[in-house]
């Protein structure tokens, strides 16, 4: 009896479309790095502001995939994009997170639409939280033709200091360097384009 039931459940499988077998295989990945997450998260529920050195957010290392002219180097940190006098756009994804597949092509739109008005870093956490690897953010980049600065964390502890309870989850902050707002999961690109012409307004 088990044996017929065993065949039937191969035959269906089989017989599956290859692009439901993707999605599966894919919400599968984005499940299991739910679950890192929860694991890397733990208990911290509140921001660390003891080495935040003035500013509302900690600092953190990072390391370029591209656009270190603009991050202050192969290997930068953080803070000194928030010195930079310009409106802020930080953005956490995975290679391997289906709604930052979604939305990093309309993050790129926006970007180009405003030019050098703010500043727009995209930092990987996927090795972090099982979503992706260092090379296929690379290969993502490339195929997703996205040219804004982009770096990895050079440490997974940035999940725990700025409470990414979600992916992707997005910061605004003002040309001063302070914390705007923050918005977890996806955002359309209408939404995301209001509110870099709302953080464009804190340029003296």
């Amino acid at each position: 009896m088990s044996g017929r039931s065993e065949r039937r459940s191969n035959e269906k499988d089989e017989s599956a479309p290859t692009g439901a077998s993707t999605t599966r295989s894919r919400m599968f990945r984005f499940g299991a790095g739910a679950v890192a997450f929860a694991l890397l998260l733990g208990g911290a529920l509140l921001w660390s502001t003891g080495s935040a050195g003035g500013h509302a957010m900690p600092d953190f290392e990072m390391v370029a995939y591209q656009g270190a002219e603009v991050l202050g180097g192969e290997t930068s940190n953080f803070h000194a994009v928030l010195d930079g006098g310009k409106p802020v756009v930080l953005n956490f994804w995975a290679s391997e997170c289906p709604p930052c597949r979604e939305e990093m092509p309309s993050f790129q739109r926006v970007h180009d639409e405003f030019g050098g008005a703010f500043t727009m870093v995209g930092i990987d956490v996927g090795p972090y939280i099982g979503l992706g690897t260092r090379a296929g953010a690379r290969g993502f980049l490339t195929e997703f033709g996205i040219d804004y600065p982009t770096a990895y964390a050079a440490s997974g502890n940035v999940i725990r200091d700025y409470e990414v309870m979600g992916m992707p989850t997005t910061f605004f902050f003002g040309a001063d360097g302070s914390l705007i707002k923050r918005h977890t999961g996806f955002m359309p690109e209408a939404n995301f384009r209001r509110e870099v012409e709302s953080l464009l307004t804190t340029v003296e």
